[in-house]
């Protein structure tokens, strides 16, 4: 064995040798068992906050419902006030009161949750779904602080660690580099430049070095454990009463701290669906531009043709379908029964492949078509391949294939694909013409942006103009930049492709937690 192969069966052996070792730390870091404490409605001397019995509650894997619940907590001390107008639960509202306008003393992820509430809660109220954000990035950002300053303050009180002693964790993160190191060196010596070198010695580490992230974490101490089988106690005694579960956000005026203990521990489902500090619901947004609350629906045109194409798209897709339609109508007109006949490779006589014909003819049209239009790909070329298969097995005298190529002229299906092809190719050519129209102009508030699939595809825009409680996304260009969700904007449109020619910033949006606007509150 030569040295090089000693270097890369060396690095391989060290692989396995920390994968042992990862394997032993995981089994030795786990988290210990909660044994239950006796059903209590009690919540002990000094109670950890709702938002750390969360944590406990979770198996010290996450934070669920943490934000819902401290908004609960809030509103049993005094800080918050929930109002339910009516009989649904989603049309409750938030309020600011005198203690929350003036509270101090809080803990950080406590005045986080106020701030953000205060910032929708416009002249002290909101409905509880304007709490939601409206970007996912801002959303994931806000809650990945909020569980940092809990982790804090379960760390403080003792009740939770990191999962990995420190020096343990050194200990496997250096380890992981030192394969890739021995792979590296065995690399040059075999005559590799050194970037593919560094290349093969990269690879295991970043492998070694992910599966450890992912394992990075909380973990309980004793004295977590314990305070966890307290918890346990009060969520058997909270799901004795059978109502409780279904209790909405305005009942803490009833249940008091029980609500949002009962939130943290994930027994009460309805408030801790109702109460989202997430990036919330994408088809559904509270808005206050205008004057008043109220809830805007969205209508995304992802099946919509022509959104968000330019004029010279336009052509091209016209083109196509007119191309599409036209050798489809050919290939209908001029298909004989004979052409189906075809040589038999194996015999004296001949052999009748109907469906190899119908779907040769259909299938060239559609590339065609889609040549002309721009859109050809090697993945449009392997759909091809694989739709031409099932019709070059089809043979004999019976069937349905075999009946449609003896017809004369087009079939019904083949009529149908000419119309609506030819229909989509007027279509095209009239938004083309729309096109050259001066655009309208529009303003309002961005209520979301959302991305669509596709590189350089343009992005949804959805506004807000203040008069109706319908709307539909707009094409943003993915060029454009500076208009942030939350911004009042002057917009250019065309409304046929509804595609946004140019944007003017009227008002900038403020930062999440400092937005105020002077509106008249109209959900008490």
């Amino acid at each position: 064995m030569t040295h090089i192969e000693q270097l890369y069966w060396g690095g391989a052996a060290l692989i396995v040798l920390w994968l042992v070792a990862f394997g032993l730390a995981l089994v030795a870091t786990r988290n210990g068992v909660v044994t239950p404490g006796p059903a209590t409605q009690e919540f002990g001397d000094a109670p950890e906050s709702p938002a750390v019995v969360s944590l406990l509650g979770n198996g010290w894997r996450g934070v669920q419902y943490a934000a819902a619940a401290t908004l609960l907590d809030l509103a049993a001390r005094g800080f918050l006030e929930l109002r339910q107008p009516g009989d649904d639960p989603a049309r409750s509202s938030v309020h600011v009161t005198e203690a929350g306008r003036t509270a101090t003393g809080l803990m950080p992820y406590e005045q986080r949750v106020l701030a953000r509430v205060a910032a929708r809660a416009v002249n002290g109220g909101a409905p509880i779904g304007a709490i939601a954000f409206r970007d996912d990035k801002r959303a994931a950002a806000w809650n990945a602080e909020l569980r940092k300053e809990i982790i804090a303050e379960a760390r403080l009180r003792g009740l939770s660690r990191f999962r990995y002693p420190r020096l343990l964790a050194s200990a496997l993160m250096f380890s992981a580099f030192v394969p890739g190191a021995l792979f590296t060196v065995a690399a040059v010596m075999g005559g590799h430049n050194l970037r593919a070198a560094f290349a093969v010695g990269a690879a295991p580490a970043a492998v070694l070095i992910f599966l450890l992230a992912k394992s990075v974490g909380e973990r309980a101490t004793p004295q977590g454990l314990e305070r966890a089988g307290h918890w346990a106690g009060l969520r058997a005694w909270l799901m004795a009463h059978d109502d409780f579960a279904r209790l909405p956000p305005a009942a803490v005026t009833v249940w008091d701290r029980y609500l949002a203990y009962g939130t943290a521990l994930g027994v009460t489902s309805l408030t801790g669906r109702l109460l989202g500090f997430d990036s919330g619901d994408r088809r559904r947004v509270w808005s206050s531009y205008g004057g008043t609350w109220r809830p805007v629906r969205i209508r995304y045109p992802r099946l919509r043709p022509g959104f968000g194409a330019s004029t010279s798209r336009l052509l091209y897709l016209a083109a196509g379908a007119g191309v599409l339609a036209a050798a489809l109508c050919a290939f209908a007109v001029l298909r004989q029964p004979d052409w189906s006949v075809v040589a038999d490779a194996h015999g004296d006589g001949s052999l009748r492949r109907p469906g190899l014909v119908l779907s040769a003819g259909w299938v060239v049209s559609v590339l065609l078509g889609l040549v002309v239009a721009g859109r050809i790909s090697r993945w449009t070329l392997l759909a091809a391949f694989l739709a031409m298969m099932p019709g070059n097995f089809v043979s004999g005298s019976h069937g349905w294939f075999v009946d449609a190529a003896a017809q004369e002229g087009p079939l019904p299906v083949e009529v149908v694909a000419i119309t609506v092809f030819g229909a989509l190719a007027v279509f095209f050519l009239v938004l083309a013409c729309l096109e050259r129209r001066e655009p309208d102009t529009i303003t309002g508030e961005v209520l979301r942006m959302e991305a669509r699939k596709g590189e350089g595809a343009a992005r949804f825009l959805v506004l807000d103009e203040g008069d109706t409680d319908l709307t539909t996304a707009w094409a943003l260009p993915a060029a454009s930049q500076g208009i942030a969700t939350g911004a009042q904007v002057r917009l250019r449109v065309s409304r046929g492709t509804r595609v946004i020619r140019s944007a003017e910033l009227v008002k900038a949006a403020m930062p999440e937690g400092d937005r105020v606007k002077p509106v008249r509150q109209d959900v008490s």
